[in-house]
């Protein structure tokens, strides 16, 4: 029997008088794509950020690829990370750089010293994100400004970016939120295709039930930081998933009540973005882009 890529045990956090998560179990498989549902602060985005080492445990335990990983630092964490591919709500992209070279900074973890320009990436990296772009069906934006593009466009290349790593899990946090149905329903079927083909683990933050049912292989409700329910997607109902929501739906304007809810989180999405924030990996002075250069030997 294979050892899961990812376990907790008894996970809590606090944030002072706060208690984001408590008493967590998960475990989830190599090659399994599991969706945590929940209303916004149920303890979602916490959870997977412990999956990344970007949080602490107050106390409990988090094991991934087989590592301990509030045990980490430095470079040993580094290399988890390596591994573990994240596609953030609000993109990350860098807007005044290409496309190209956003999808690049998910190789940076391999390189030294800093990166100035498309030039300075090695032909190998350019040929392979090339390719990534192809495969979310952005390469004839490469050379474009990351800015220009449509919300889901962006998440798209932040997809692109996150398989620069070459990840064995794909942690996402809410990557639909700020998009259209249209573009989220396209967006969440291209991370499944990916994973699909590329064998990967992916765990999955999302609040919209139909999607998480219609998407996911398995639902892990959470509620007030609580672990409320965690099935297969086959067979579930939806007005079983309705109870991670806290009010069981057994009349017809309960159900109605909690639906108009998610609703309202979704029309929030379709407002106008907010520019997006600096990627962390790529706050590097850069100068402005470089044009398009040929790859050919």
């Amino acid at each position: 029997m294979q050892t899961p890529v990812i376990e907790v045990h008894d996970l809590d956090k606090r944030f002072d008088r706060t208690r984001a998560l408590s008493g967590v179990d998960l475990s989830v498989e190599r090659g399994e794509i599991v969706v945590l549902l929940g209303l916004s602060g149920s303890g979602k985005s916490t959870l997977l950020r412990h999956l990344d080492g970007l949080e602490t445990p107050t106390s409990g335990s988090v094991r991934v690829l087989g590592q301990e990983v509030p045990s980490l630092t430095g470079r040993r964490l580094r290399a988890l990370r390596g591994k573990v591919g994240f596609v953030f709500q609000q993109f990350e992209l860098v807007p005044s750089l290409t496309v190209l070279e956003n999808v690049l900074t998910g190789a940076l973890a391999t390189l030294r010293g800093p990166r100035l320009g498309l030039w300075s990436y090695p032909r190998a990296l350019k040929l392979a994100a090339l390719g990534h772009l192809d495969r979310v069906g952005l390469l004839d934006r490469a050379y474009q400004r990351a800015d220009t593009l449509s919300g889901g466009q962006q998440q798209r290349v932040a997809i692109a970016r996150a398989l620069m790593q070459e990840p064995e899990i794909l942690l996402a946090d809410e990557p639909v939120a700020s998009l259209d149905p249209e573009s989220s329903e396209q967006v969440m079927a291209l991370i499944r295709e990916i994973a699909m083909d590329a064998g990967l683990t992916v765990v999955c933050s999302l609040h919209q039930v139909d999607l998480a049912l219609s998407w996911g292989d398995r639902i892990v409700g959470l509620r007030h930081g609580e672990v409320v329910l965690d099935t297969p997607t086959a067979g579930i109902t939806k007005a079983q998933v309705m109870e991670i929501y806290g009010r069981v739906s057994t009349a017809t304007a309960e159900l109605a009540a909690i639906e108009t809810e998610l609703a309202d989180a979704a029309a929030d999405a379709e407002r106008p973005e907010p520019v997006a924030p600096v990627a962390a990996a790529a706050r590097t002075p850069t100068p402005a882009p470089a044009p398009a250069e040929s790859l050919a030997p």
